[in-house]
């Protein structure tokens, strides 16, 4: 049995377009969502809110919860259950320094996604648009934190 990864995403739209962030991984750069792992101690809108935040430098507010997404590389030891968010962005804050690999942060729009499915951190950064786009979600007190 492989090791599983918790992570959370933010899937924020803004008048037609998608809040991205453009990462470093060995060596390339990568589209993905504002993620992150689960930390100890928060709940998992909290740490999306703070991954959201540290990876963009965007306050955002959850909505609800987009839907829980299983992927394992093929080239990792490991896979990733994400909890997948949508959010709504609250204000920015400019003068906040992005987690180190993050090369800056971006709204594009759906087409300009597809266009680039090259660069996608994973399969899960365009499901997650289009589960968004076609009005998927669950109320956020689906997830219970005991």
């Amino acid at each position: 049995m492989r090791e599983v990864h918790v992570t959370v995403a933010a899937v924020v739209e803004r008048e037609g377009q998608f809040l991205f962030v453009e990462e470093k991984i060995d060596g390339s750069t990568v589209l993905n969502q504002p993620a992150g792992h689960w930390e100890a101690g928060e709940t998992l809108v909290e740490a999306m809110v703070r991954e959201t935040l540290e990876e963009t430098a965007w306050h955002v507010a959850p909505v609800d919860l987009l839907g829980v997404y299983e992927f394992h590389p093929p080239e990792l030891p490991y896979g990733f259950i994400r909890f997948a968010f949508r959010a709504r962005a609250l204000r920015l804050d400019p003068a906040r320094t992005l987690d180190e690999g993050i090369e800056r942060a971006v709204w594009i729009t759906p087409a300009q996604l597809a266009q680039q499915a090259a660069r996608h951190r994973s399969p899960m950064v365009l499901r997650c648009v289009e589960d968004a786009l076609a009005g998927k979600s669950l109320p956020l007190g689906t997830i219970a934190h005991l």
